[in-house]
């Protein structure tokens, strides 16, 4: 019995869907078997986080100002999207200015190959080298497949191409596919604080008011008075002429009593 076992990398359309069956297309599906298997990579994880305070809000849009300090607006924020505010949720309608909302996402991503091994087991028994041979499966259905170019087959321990195929060998016919894919998942958690409460209004509270006195301003120096010019005229001259003219008239009454006196004692000594 020859056995012949196709590589994985060439043998990619040997069991394609451009196989045609010449005799009964659906039956002879049942005679390929095919297994998958997954094989994960080592996952790798990216967190952001992204921290706002709303500043405005107007309908279904909404102004964050981030912690860099920069503006972002919001235009249709749907009503689905909530925020966990002290344990309630907090959409577009019932958010208020001042809330603080943070958005953190964690995003994971994993390689993924899928390797898929399709296997056929049959005997030549048309071959049309190098693009078809015509096997003749299992269950005694004949069906077409296509040779990819290049591809090469062992037979009794050695390589051969198409042009080797025979009629009547039996053909084991295997194709690996591995496709590898990345996997990418993201979990998405909001949150945020109410915006603080408002002071509340202060009590009316006797207030002690104290009075200083004032202090008294420094007194002003009084001005230097100017020496006057000239003495003020202050009496006239006329009472001193006056009363020197009386002295006088004394004087002369004085001296005239004395001469007569003077006068009328020498006589009475002449007599």
């Amino acid at each position: 019995m020859i056995s012949t076992r196709f590589s994985r990398t060439i043998l990619r359309g040997l069991l394609g869907g451009g196989a045609l069956c010449l005799a009964f297309s659906l039956p002879s599906v049942a005679q390929v078997q095919s297994s998958t298997a997954v094989e994960h990579g080592p996952a790798a994880k990216d967190v952001t986080v992204q921290r706002g305070e709303i500043v405005y809000i107007s309908g279904n849009s909404v102004v964050l100002k981030m912690e860099d300090g920069s503006l972002r607006q919001f235009d249709n924020v749907p009503e689905s999207l909530t925020f966990m505010v002290d344990g309630q949720p907090v959409n577009i309608n019932n958010a208020k200015v001042g809330m603080k909302l943070e958005k953190q996402t964690v995003r994971t991503t994993t390689p993924k190959t899928v390797t898929t091994v399709e296997t056929v087991t049959g005997k030549v028994w048309h071959v049309n080298p190098p693009n078809s041979v015509i096997l003749t499966l299992e269950n005694g259905e004949n069906q077409q497949f296509k040779i990819p170019k290049g591809q090469k087959f062992t037979i009794d321990g050695r390589q051969t191409d198409a042009w080797g195929l025979k009629k009547g060998m039996n053909v084991s016919a295997q194709r690996v596919v591995e496709v590898p894919s990345t996997v990418v998942a993201e979990q998405v958690s909001r949150t945020g604080s109410a915006p603080p409460p408002p002071a509340p209004p202060k009590q009316d509270v006797p207030i002690l008011i104290v009075m200083a006195a004032p202090t008294p301003a420094p007194a002003a120096e009084p001005a230097a008075e100017a020496a006057p010019a000239a003495l003020p005229k202050t009496a006239s001259n006329v009472p001193l002429i006056g009363l020197l003219g009386a002295l006088f008239c004394a004087f002369a009454l004085i001296a005239r009593a004395i001469r007569m006196t003077t006068t009328r004692f020498a006589g009475l000594t002449r007599g």
